[in-house]
């Protein structure tokens, strides 16, 4: 099959550092070419993929602090794509939903994985209009907002089983990884290892929009002892923070459409101790893998009974469920039910 990926533009494929959604395009992508499909990825320049790779602008646009206007970069992707469309037999788009109109006039079968959060009253009046758009899921959470859609599967994310190894030691302190923001919750976190008087460290990124509530709310609270705040850190430093760890902590406080990092955790054999919300329980199965709390007395509590997890019924959790080749053949499937839904359209009188 010839499968277009078309990835966001704000990090490399895969990110040099913190980058969800790239990070899962290049995953996917170098998969689908191990399953023997011709596959081109349409992804900044600095990308490094087993795939034929279209270099739409120099370099991450997050790290570029020339680049002013990062829409102008994917506006100009999405006339690439378009112009080569008659070259593949699908187009998968990562980009949200920039690209509708354009994919409403173009004969070529496509369908978009929405990586986002959904439930933004904006965006029912937009996807009523284009309920036409095939889209994929990444939890059944996530669909909520947006019954009217027109959800082809719900696919959950997965990594190369090889990325992160099995640690099945225990140490003392519990993980923190993603970015500070004030739906992640780093708060909860300090909070829940305070009580406990166990270490904690943090390992984030702070975003622009978001360095005023990190100064004024975490900053703070990083003078704490137990507290060490890594900050940013890449691929390669993943496994033995979260290998080294007691737990990780998933403290969120939104509607999480999926949590990348809990599946990197139980890669590694790590559990995680999450607050309900979005794709959580869809994710850990409490008591085998983790634990799923509402409050931070059920927090610190949960937190408490974490050496009870089996690391290796965590690490089979992963294997399981969230493997980098379950996620391709999946997406797979979809394909073929998009290319066969085009075709009886075209067919139709």
């Amino acid at each position: 099959m010839r499968i277009a990926e078309v990835a966001p533009l704000f990090e490399s494929v895969p990110p040099a550092l913190y980058g969800g959604t790239e990070r899962v395009v290049a995953y996917l992508t170098d998969e689908l070419v191990a399953l023997g499909h011709d596959v081109t990825l349409f992804a900044s320049g600095g990308s490094r993929t087993s795939a034929t790779l279209v270099e739409v602008c120099p370099g991450a646009l997050r790290l570029d602090p020339g680049c002013r206007d990062h829409l102008a970069w994917h506006v100009l992707m999405t006339e690439l794509v378009a112009a080569q469309a008659s070259l593949f037999d699908v187009v998968h788009f990562h980009i949200g939903y920039i690209h509708f109109p354009l994919c409403r006039r173009l004969s070529v079968p496509h369908v978009t994985t929405l990586h986002g959060r959904l439930d933004l009253p904006e965006l029912v009046p937009l996807y009523d209009e284009y309920v036409d758009m095939p889209v994929i899921s990444i939890s059944d959470a996530q669909r909520a907002p947006l019954p009217r859609a027109r959800w082809v599967a719900t696919i959950p994310h997965g990594l190369p089983d090889r990325l992160l190894r099995f640690h099945p030691g225990r140490n003392t302190y519990l993980a923190f990884l993603g970015r500070i923001s004030p739906e992640k919750r780093v708060d909860r976190a300090i909070a829940i290892a305070t009580a406990l008087g166990w270490p904690l460290k943090i390992a984030a990124k702070v975003d622009r929009a978001d360095l005023e509530y990190f100064e004024q709310e975490i900053r703070p609270l990083l003078d704490n002892p137990l507290v060490e705040f890594v900050g940013e850190i890449g691929e390669a430093e993943k496994n033995s923070f979260l290998g080294g760890a007691r737990a990780l902590l998933f403290p969120i406080d939104w509607p999480e459409p999926f949590g990348l990092v809990m599946i990197e955790s139980l890669a590694c054999g790590t559990p995680v101790v999450a607050y309900r919300g979005g794709s959580v329980e869809e994710i850990i199965e409490h008591g085998v893998s983790g634990y799923i709390v509402d409050t931070l007395e059920e927090a610190v509590e949960a937190t408490s009974r974490v050496d009870a997890i089996d690391r290796r019924a965590c690490r089979r959790a992963f294997e399981r469920r969230f493997t980098a080749r379950a996620m391709a053949e999946n997406h797979v499937r979809s394909y073929m039910r998009v290319i066969e839904e085009r075709a009886m359209h075209s067919a139709a009188p």
